[in-house]
Protein backbone atom coordinates (compact mmCIF):
# COMPACT_ATOMS: atom_id res chain seq x y z
CA UNK A 1 0.00 0.00 0.00
CA UNK A 2 1.55 3.57 -0.89
CA UNK A 3 1.41 6.51 0.88
CA UNK A 4 -1.39 8.92 0.39
CA UNK A 5 -0.51 11.63 -2.37
CA UNK A 6 -0.57 15.05 -0.83
CA UNK A 7 -2.83 16.15 -3.37
CA UNK A 8 -5.55 14.38 -2.47
CA UNK A 9 -5.43 15.64 1.55
CA UNK A 10 -7.58 18.34 0.72
CA UNK A 11 -9.72 19.14 3.62
CA UNK A 12 -8.75 19.93 7.10
CA UNK A 13 -10.79 18.15 9.42
CA UNK A 14 -10.76 18.72 13.55
CA UNK A 15 -10.34 16.18 16.20
CA UNK A 16 -12.04 17.10 19.42
CA UNK A 17 -12.27 14.61 22.81
CA UNK A 18 -14.88 15.25 25.41
CA UNK A 19 -13.63 16.25 28.57
CA UNK A 20 -14.70 16.92 32.07
CA UNK A 21 -13.66 19.42 34.66
CA UNK A 22 -14.59 19.74 38.28
CA UNK A 23 -15.08 23.45 39.44
CA UNK A 24 -14.18 24.01 43.02
CA UNK A 25 -17.63 23.57 44.21
CA UNK A 26 -17.35 19.97 43.16
CA UNK A 27 -19.79 20.37 39.97
CA UNK A 28 -18.64 19.00 36.70
CA UNK A 29 -19.34 19.98 33.60
CA UNK A 30 -17.98 18.17 30.26
CA UNK A 31 -16.92 20.25 27.32
CA UNK A 32 -15.04 19.30 23.76
CA UNK A 33 -11.51 20.44 23.26
CA UNK A 34 -9.38 20.40 19.99
CA UNK A 35 -6.87 17.87 20.20
CA UNK A 36 -5.50 18.08 16.62
CA UNK A 37 -5.89 19.75 13.02
CA UNK A 38 -4.60 17.33 9.75
CA UNK A 39 -5.18 17.44 6.17
CA UNK A 40 -7.71 14.49 5.17
CA UNK A 41 -8.77 12.93 2.05
CA UNK A 42 -12.75 12.60 1.77
CA UNK A 43 -13.50 9.25 0.55
CA UNK A 44 -16.63 8.33 -1.18
CA UNK A 45 -19.33 5.11 0.52
CA UNK A 46 -19.01 2.25 -1.11
CA UNK A 47 -22.72 0.91 -3.09
CA UNK A 48 -23.24 -1.37 -0.64
CA UNK A 49 -22.61 0.46 1.94
CA UNK A 50 -25.11 2.91 0.74
CA UNK A 51 -27.51 0.65 0.05
CA UNK A 52 -27.53 -0.74 3.73
CA UNK A 53 -27.80 2.56 4.92
CA UNK A 54 -30.41 3.55 2.99
CA UNK A 55 -33.56 5.16 4.63
CA UNK A 56 -31.68 4.78 8.10
CA UNK A 57 -30.72 7.83 9.85
CA UNK A 58 -27.18 7.31 8.82
CA UNK A 59 -27.83 9.49 5.86
CA UNK A 60 -25.33 12.29 6.80
CA UNK A 61 -22.49 9.64 7.20
CA UNK A 62 -18.82 10.43 5.62
CA UNK A 63 -15.27 8.49 5.23
CA UNK A 64 -11.68 10.34 5.83
CA UNK A 65 -8.23 8.99 5.43
CA UNK A 66 -5.32 10.64 7.00
CA UNK A 67 -1.91 9.82 7.59
CA UNK A 68 -1.65 7.71 10.44
CA UNK A 69 -1.80 9.15 13.63
CA UNK A 70 -2.04 7.53 17.17
CA UNK A 71 -3.71 8.06 19.93
CA UNK A 72 -7.15 8.49 17.86
CA UNK A 73 -10.39 6.97 19.30
CA UNK A 74 -13.94 6.58 18.44
CA UNK A 75 -14.76 8.25 21.45
CA UNK A 76 -13.55 11.45 19.29
CA UNK A 77 -15.00 13.60 17.55
CA UNK A 78 -14.48 14.70 13.48
CA UNK A 79 -14.80 18.35 12.83
CA UNK A 80 -15.01 19.05 8.72
CA UNK A 81 -16.47 22.24 6.64
CA UNK A 82 -18.51 23.16 9.91
CA UNK A 83 -20.08 19.60 9.96
CA UNK A 84 -19.62 17.41 13.05
CA UNK A 85 -19.22 14.09 13.32
CA UNK A 86 -18.98 10.99 15.78
CA UNK A 87 -16.12 8.54 14.79
CA UNK A 88 -17.60 4.92 14.13
CA UNK A 89 -14.63 3.04 13.32
CA UNK A 90 -10.81 3.61 12.73
CA UNK A 91 -9.45 1.27 10.45
CA UNK A 92 -5.53 1.05 10.14
CA UNK A 93 -4.73 0.92 6.52
CA UNK A 94 -0.82 -0.52 5.48
CA UNK A 95 1.78 -0.94 8.31
CA UNK A 96 0.61 2.34 10.32
CA UNK A 97 0.69 4.30 6.67
CA UNK A 98 -2.31 5.88 7.30
CA UNK A 99 -6.25 5.51 8.59
CA UNK A 100 -9.86 5.69 7.12
CA UNK A 101 -12.34 7.23 9.72
CA UNK A 102 -15.76 6.05 9.16
CA UNK A 103 -18.35 8.79 10.61
CA UNK A 104 -21.78 9.40 11.64
CA UNK A 105 -23.03 12.47 11.82
CA UNK A 106 -23.20 14.13 15.44
CA UNK A 107 -26.58 14.31 17.19
CA UNK A 108 -26.80 18.43 17.78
Amino acid sequence: MRMIRAGKLDRLITFTREIEEVAASGAVSKSWVTIATVRAEPMQRSTEEFLIGFGEANAGGAVFRIRYMAGVATTDRVICDGDTYDLDEIIVLGRKRSLELRCSKAAS
